[in-house]
């Protein structure tokens, strides 16, 4: 196994180090490549005595100071395809935007665009820096691009600030790179069918009722679904995030849109996944022409489609069927009540009255219920609920597949 690992300007420069040692203490052949602002915080030479391996400091050069050649040209491209994960740690400001918008000037962020091998970023920098709103979005392009964020932790920074935005922990970097590297392809062979955003109820002609969901969590289980080896089918209420590429897209509006989709589906999938947020209540005849306003209105509702019923009562014996539930009271009772009345394999569940997570946020905190456990997720990341719900679907297969043993 060989990971190529970045290192950016900073003070957390001198902790890269530490995380080659750990790396190669688990077996990992370490290439790092150091930005030109790393190399005033730590000199090549530190690291090419700690790997063993040659120290690539920029597109035609590297440590050895060897002249240009065609070698040298190419070689992002070599090592791109040499590696089995890019992992960027400390990851600056800088960098993130580059990634994140797919600018190539240097040999750091040419590689990342030349890999397809996973990639593990751990950024650290200002407080104020971590929190802008371009940061935050930058960030949330590359989870949604499938990048694993090992986020910072909140402390003094060297700045003399406080707050998040110190580098994460050496160990916990050092096992985000070991999970890439060594992330099996436990969804291989299966098709997992998975709904996502919110549902459009229309009022009239310009007009619709509708919820908070973003779609991010359903799009994140698409992403780990594809990068565990399945095939994924999304239907996709309306939402802005940009699908994952190889995905098996269909866009819906309404309820009875994504219901007539997903019975469509259903005989080719063998995992279903409901993380969209489907309206209660459709609206009874909606007129043809605009209301016009005029005084009070009431609206006629009537129930909207139960389409994690129907794929219940549809299911095959050999069908895994996972829910998701947003409650505000008596969270973890509605959900088991949900989990057994519905006859589901799984249930996500999570307090939508938490301020910061769940509905139209980047982060989440879950339970995730089964018959027989409840397995708490703390808060963090989209893409980490998204990993964890899909361990429980790889847990259920294997117990589902299990043989009884004969006495």
């Amino acid at each position: 196994m060989k990971i190529a690992l970045g290192v950016c300007g900073g003070i957390a420069v001198y902790k890269a180090a530490e995380i080659v040692r750990l790396l190669e203490d688990r077996g990992i052949r370490v290439q790092v490549v150091m930005t030109d602002s790393a190399q005033q915080f730590v000199r090549p030479l530190t690291f090419a005595a700690l790997s063993g391996e040659k120290v690539i400091t920029g597109l035609f050069t590297s440590a050895s100071g060897a002249e240009p050649n065609l070698d040298s040209a190419i070689e992002h491209i070599s090592v791109a395809q040499s590696i089995d994960a890019l992992v960027v740690a400390p990851a600056t400001a800088d960098v993130l935007a580059k990634f994140a918008q797919g600018i190539a000037n240097d040999f750091l962020t040419t590689l990342y665009l030349a890999t397809t091998a996973p990639v593990v970023v751990a950024p650290a920098m200002n407080v104020n820096m971590w929190e802008h709103p371009a940061t935050r979005q930058n960030l949330e392009t590359l989870r949604r691009r499938g990048v694993k964020i090992v986020e910072p932790e909140s402390g003094y920074l060297a700045c003399g600030m406080t707050g998040p935005g110190r580098l994460a922990e050496n160990h916990a970097i050092v096992a985000c790179a070991m999970e890439a590297v060594g992330h099996s392809q436990d969804l291989a062979g299966e098709t997992v069918l998975i709904t996502a955003g919110p549902t459009r109820e229309k009022v009239d002609p310009v007009r619709y009722l509708s919820n908070r969901s973003s779609g991010r969590m359903g799009y994140a289980l698409a992403e780990a679904a594809l990068r565990r080896g399945a095939r994924v089918l999304l239907v996709s209420g309306p939402t802005w995030l940009e699908p994952p590429a190889a995905a098996e897209l269909t866009r819906v509006e309404s309820a009875k849109e994504m219901l007539d989709a997903v019975v469509g589906l259903l005989p080719e999938s063998s995992i279903v996944i409901k993380a969209a947020a489907v309206a209660d209540y459709t609206v009874r005849n909606p007129p043809a022409q605009k209301i016009k306003r005029a005084g009070e209105m009431a609206l006629a509702l009537e129930p909207a489609p139960d389409i994690l019923a129907e794929i219940v009562r549809r299911r095959r014996p050999s069908q895994l069927v996972i829910g998701f539930a947003a409650e505000t009271e008596n969270v973890i009772e509605n959900a088991r009540k949900k989990l057994e009345s519905k006859s589901l394999d799984a249930i996500v569940v999570n307090d939508v009255s938490r301020e910061g997570v769940g509905f139209d946020s980047e982060r989440n905190a879950v339970t995730i219920l089964t018959p027989s456990e409840r397995v708490p997720v703390p808060e963090t990341s989209k893409w980490e609920v998204a990993q964890r719900v899909l361990d429980c679907v790889v847990g259920l297969k294997k117990k589902r597949h299990r043989v009884p043993s004969q006495s």
